[in-house]
Order: structure tokens, then sequence, then C-alpha cells
């Protein structure tokens, strides 16, 4: 696959990280394969954490082709760029069309990224998954690598006011061992083990990361930090939920 618009993109957000002062930790870089498909299942905390993982696979020699959502494809700037590196365009209401578009890509070789928790947990801990990335390891024979983002959410992330200063925030991501998913296997009791395993992994890069979660908005409250639980999110969104519906049925 020939890229002509990524290396200029990855020139760009190098020059972004470097303005921010972020400070990097990349760990088991190792467990990204030299060739060959892998589907790299992240945890979603913020908007930058495509870019992050991206950039923390550089060192790999390969590119990550990203699932993200049809939104983004179509805006006027966004767009362009992201079918020029090759990314793919999740329409929620026709699935089956990314579905097959990452397949082709995994059993092209293709390393793909996708967030199964779907959208970014406001509560900073593991969201339940969706079976996505489950059936794209099957449907491929492809491993999984779960991959953890930490940092990203204190930059720029849903219903926080993005922070753009140099700050010198610590980023980490890490990239656990490779997850062999079988043909045939259940898929939602390979998703509950995926999803064990990435709990697991955040809980080690929290632990490893240099700055206290005590008290921060960026950290969730199982650390100390005053993130709305996850019961609290499930709580507003059903409110919202709720709200929406009776302005439709006065509509």
């Amino acid at each position: 696959m020939r890229d002509f618009v990524y290396p200029p993109v990855v020139v760009v957000i190098k020059t972004i990280w470097k303005y921010l002062a972020l400070r990097f930790t990349f760990s088991g870089a190792h467990n990204i394969p030299d060739h060959g498909g892998a589907v790299l299942a992240i945890n979603h905390i913020g908007y930058l954490d495509f870019a992050i993982t991206g950039t923390a696979v550089l060192p790999r020699k390969r590119y990550v082709r990203f699932m993200a959502k049809k939104e983004i494809f179509d805006h006027k700037l966004a767009g362009p760029l992201m079918r020029g590196m090759h990314h793919i365009c999740v329409d929620r209401s026709s699935g089956s069309s990314s579905f097959v578009a990452a397949l082709r890509y995994l059993r092209a070789g293709e390393i793909v990224g996708i967030f199964p928790e779907a959208t970014i947990s406001r509560s900073f801990e593991i969201k339940e998954l969706k079976t996505g990335a489950v059936r794209l390891a099957m449907g491929s024979d492809t491993p999984i690598i779960p991959t953890i983002v930490w940092g990203s959410q204190r930059i720029f992330t849903k219903k926080v006011k993005a922070d753009w200063g140099r700050n010198k925030f610590p980023i980490s991501v890490t990239f656990g061992e490779p997850f062999i998913v079988k043909k045939g296997q259940d898929v939602d009791a390979a998703e509950a083990e995926l999803r064990s395993l990435m709990k697991a992994l955040l809980k080690e890069v929290q632990s490893a990361y240099p700055d206290s979660h005590q008290g921060e908005r960026w950290a969730p409250a199982s650390l100390g930090g005053t993130a709305p639980t996850p019961q609290e999110v499930e709580i507003e969104w059903a409110e919202h939920l709720a709200a929406k519906a009776r302005i439709e049925e006065r509509e």
C-alpha cells in the first residue's frame, strides 16, 4: 500500500508533540509484529489517542490504519487526510462495509487500530467492549495487541476544556502481549477475556505513571481522582436519553 500522505502528516504530528513538550514512554513495542496483520485494541480516554498510538508504533517502521467515525471523514480538511492515510471509515448506520474493509487490510498484512469501547470513556476506566476487535481477529487469523494509552486525557478529552500549554505532560503507551483468538471460539467469552487483559494492563500503566492521580480531574475515582465514576456516567447518559425522548414527543 503506497503512502504519500502519511509521512508528511507524521512530520506535522511530531512537530505538535515537540511544541507541547510531551514526555513519552513507549513500552512493549516488541509485541508489534515486524510484518503481517494485527489488531490494536486500544482504550479510549481522549481525542488524541489515535495520533499518540500511531506515533508509538512508528519505531517499528509500520503505520496503523485506524477505524474512525464517518463524521471525521466528512470534514472538509480531515476527510482527505484520513482517506490519504488509508484509515477506515465507520458508518454506524452501515457497519458491515467498514468491517469488510478492515478485514481486507488485515489479510493484506496491515495493522488496524480499533477502539473497542466505541467512544471515549469519561470515567477513564475500561468500558464494556464491542466485539469488533475479536471478530476481526477471528476473520483474518491475526493477533490482537491489547494497547493502553494514559495521560492523553490531560490534553484533550470529552467535556473538559482542552489544555494546549507546554506542560510537559507524561504520556504512556504500552503494547501488551498478543492475544490469539481462534475461529469458532465463543465471541463473547473472547471479548470478556480481552477486556480483562486491557483492565489489568491499564492498572500496570497507571501504577507506573510518574504523576499523582490524587484529586485530579483527569484521574479515575478509583485512584482518588475526581472524574465521574462509571455508574455516574451511566446515570447521566440515561437522563440525557430520557430528556431527548421528551423533546421528541413534544415535537
